[in-house]
């Protein structure tokens, strides 16, 4: 490492007459500028923290304030009515001072307490305005005089050039939303799913419910979300994510994959080099909370505290539970190539190595022809295994010595790179293409991607990217906002060279690569195989399939007046009927961000409306404008509900809390039992896009992400990912088991497409006598692949 490299710059020889102290002038000038560094870096964090922390003031606004006060004393009048004489009364050491300098003190000490009051009037005036989601249930397009105050109102109070963390302090807090309102939308939401003997059944299990412990649950709840800055977000991680003991690959962490149609180099090592360098320029800005706070229209604040923890992070093991291990400071990258790990220093003389040096250090690696010592190709297959046996053998064999420190190598790095062996990526004349990229991403060969991590960077031969992304630190969209940023940041600000190397000349004499030593036991290596083993029966289960649509996207869908996300979720809900032949317990994510710490909601998107719209659609005596008025209110139910889990009125979580609160009270509840076992077997979320609208794809079309996925939720059951890019394209990301014999992703996938075309041709003129084809005379072809 960069340690033992600077040390050879100190030698030192004992002589009879003295000691002979040499001093390598590079390694000094490299200390001096890592030094000086280091100090900007914290005057730059001391500058950002005040700014954010009285924002939204700025420090200018103490010297007005503070002027204007001292022109009041100067001209006799008393601002303060009397509170500046009393300061002076109260002085330390009064008598040692004049008359005047009491008076300047006193009036500047009256003048920062006023300012500072001031600050705090002005977030809580901005915590209340943000209070208020009147906003986002009115129609598109149509925005009322109260709504237009208000808006004008926050834009004023939000100040200029806000940083990333400058709206934390005036986010309000998630609402706990009432008993009966959550019992009447969750009652409401398993009406289309349950006969009539099994929602009378509900009802009373609901009735009962309320009539007992209900009260005391929500008692207790509200009183943790006073304590709390959110009631949900901490349990959430500890008890959805961090207390499972089941392995994280497939069944927790999700992938991003690169631009759908361009590579922009095919040179490995140097498009890792532009890569890894943006996400360090990312990091950079992220440490000293320079990037923009997420704003809805532009205006209302989204909450950044998950982002806090997007480097220098890894899940730790434990027995009962696992940890996030945040760190700071860290600055080295692990490689993994070839079954062996590599420590690579990204600083050089106090700034980041550029991207041609990255491309040097990386093709390093490549080039290196060195086996990987025993037990150390499949190691990461510990972190793909369950958690149990990984933590035992964590404490048991990497508790000491050289395995130690490069386990804390490992875990303290930035993040992991892997180079794979095998060219990946989006064929348009191979269909299967997209299925072979995303199963890369998702789990590889089990052992070539550390899944405790942060995010795994991946790289392939023919210069594709990818992310692996451990779920409990963070959701999707905080991923993929550093993402676009590094997609932007690499294809047009870096850049290539026409041979395809990274822009700029690089330092021939950085240090070598470090190989990271172990020393593996017998005992170990079986324990690894063990993991590896049941993480491979994991992956050769996964059935994925991408489908890319083109036939339309957003533009069409919203010139038919309704939302893209609604449109694609009531096609699902005609897929998942048309697949299975029943309707089932629908998951989509949905944000609540704009509340402090805020993370997720879901919608159940299976509503009456939607079977309502889904049965006219099969059946063969609807008219198309029956199914037109069916399909608006579905939308448009949908809709109102995704509003509802953005404000904080969802229902899942909240029931949630109150069974976790009930095992905390050890008061046993049939009801919550009943609904935190049902199984969602169509899992969904839209992967969101252009969140820095750093590329604009009407001049660049061809630069359009792949979106990303993660594995299926249910046994028996699917999980659909989409993201919807520029206004002609939506790509779908689809996960099931090839262990269930009643599911078939590249079938549901054609089903997918067809739902999409049938409810768009409802849209069409002149066409309401006409009848949507009916699926039974449609053959579709069945690829599932069988073990």
């Amino acid at each position: 490492m960069a340690e033992a490299h600077q040390a050879v710059g100190f030698q030192f020889t004992v002589r009879p007459d003295g000691v002979d102290l040499t001093l390598s002038q590079e390694v000094i000038k490299n200390i001096y500028l890592s030094g000086v560094t280091a100090w900007k870096k914290k005057a730059i964090l001391f500058k950002n923290s005040i700014l954010a922390g009285v924002y939204p003031a700025s420090p200018f606004s103490w010297l007005i304030v503070v002027i204007a006060m001292m022109a009041s004393l100067y001209i006799h009048i008393d601002p303060s009515l009397g509170m500046i004489d009393a300061i002076k009364e109260h002085l330390p050491y009064r008598d040692y001072a004049s008359k005047q300098t009491q008076a300047v003190l006193s009036t500047i000490l009256f003048a920062t307490g006023l300012w500072l009051f001031l600050i705090y009037l002005l977030r809580y005036t901005l915590k209340a305005l943000l209070s208020y989601h009147g906003w986002i249930f009115e129609t598109h397009g149509k925005m009322s005089t109260s709504t237009k105050v208000w808006l004008n109102l926050v834009k004023m109070l939000s100040g200029r050039r806000p940083l990333l963390y400058s709206f934390q302090a005036s986010l309000p807090r998630l609402p706990v939303p009432s008993v009966d309102d959550t019992i009447k939308r969750y009652l409401e939401s398993v009406r289309p799913l349950l006969d009539s003997d099994e929602y009378n059944q509900m009802e009373i299990l609901a009735s009962d419910f309320k009539d007992s412990i209900a009260a005391k649950l929500q008692r207790y709840l509200i009183v943790k979300s006073w304590w709390e800055t959110n009631y949900v977000s901490d349990w959430w991680e500890e008890y959805i994510y961090l207390r499972g003991r089941s392995p994280i690959m497939v069944n927790s962490n999700f992938y991003i994959m690169d631009l759908l149609y361009v590579i922009p180099t095919h040179r490995q090592a140097a498009r890792a080099g532009n890569v890894v360098h943006a996400m360090l320029q990312y990091r950079r800005k992220l440490e000293r909370g320079e990037h923009a706070p997420l704003r809805a229209l532009g205006i209302v604040p989204m909450c950044s505290t998950q982002m806090e923890r997007m480097f220098n992070t890894t899940r730790i093991p434990g027995i009962e539970t696992d940890i996030v291990q945040h760190l700071t400071n860290r600055k080295h990258l692990v490689v993994y190539h070839k079954g062996r790990f590599f420590c690579v220093w990204l600083y050089t003389g106090g700034r980041h190595l550029l991207p041609s040096e990255l491309e040097t250090q990386f093709q390093r690696i490549l080039n290196d022809k060195s086996e990987p010592q025993p037990g150390e190709l499949k190691l990461a297959a510990l972190t793909a295994g369950n958690r149990i046996p990984w933590a035992r053998t964590r404490i048991k064999y990497f508790s000491q010595g050289v395995n130690k420190a490069s386990l804390d190598a490992i875990e303290s790095a930035a993040f992991l790179l892997t180079f794979d062996e095998e060219p990946q990526g989006y064929d348009s004349n191979r269909t299967e293409s997209l299925d072979e990229y995303a199963k890369s991403l998702l789990h590889g060969k089990c052992y070539d991607r550390w899944f405790d991590k942060s995010f795994t960077l991946i790289s392939y031969p023919n210069g594709k990217m990818g992310l692996n992304a451990e779920h409990s630190w963070a959701d999707a969209p905080i991923v993929g906002h550093m993402w676009e940023y590094v997609l932007a940041t690499d294809c047009f600000h870096l850049g290539y060279t026409e041979e395809g190397h990274c822009k700029g000349d690089a330092n021939k004499g950085l240090p070598q690569p470090t190989r990271l030593q172990w020393k593996i036991p017998k005992e170990c290596q079986e324990n690894i195989e063990a993991s590896y083993l049941l993480a491979k029966q994991i992956a050769d289960d996964v059935d994925f399939h991408g489908r890319v649509f083109t036939d339309f996207g957003k533009g069409l869908i919203k010139k038919c007046k309704t939302s893209p996300d609604a449109f694609i979720q009531l096609a699902l809900q005609l897929a998942q009927y048309r697949d299975q032949g029943v309707f089932c317990l629908t998951y989509e994510s949905s944000m609540t961000r704009m509340f402090r710490d805020g993370r997720t909601e879901t919608v159940r998107s299976c509503t009456s409306e939607a079977v309502a719209f889904v049965r006219a659609m099969e059946d063969a005596g609807a008219t198309n404008a029956q199914r037109l008025g069916l399909f608006r209110k579905a939308a448009e139910k949908h809709q109102n509900m995704y509003r509802l889990a953005m404000t904080g009125s969802g229902i899942d979580r909240h029931l949630f809390c109150l069974y976790i609160m009930s095992k905390y009270l050890a008061v046993d509840s049939p009801f919550l039992k009943k609904v935190l076992s049902e199984p969602w077997k169509l899992s969904t979320s839209q992967t969101p896009q252009q969140q820095l609208n750093l590329v604009d794809f009407n001049k660049f079309p061809t630069y359009a992400s792949a979106g990303g996925g993660f594995g299926p939720v249910a046994d028996d059951g699917y999980g659909v990912s989409y993201i919807i890019v520029g206004e002609n394209l939506i790509t779908f990301h689809i996960s099931s088991k090839f262990s269930c014999p009643d599911t078939d992703s590249f079938r549901f996938g054609q089903h997918i497409s067809k739902a999409m075309l049938d409810i768009q041709s409802l849209f069409k003129t002149g066409n309401d006598k006409k009848t949507v084809e009916q699926v039974k005379h449609v053959q579709l072809e069945n690829c599932k692949k069988h073990i």
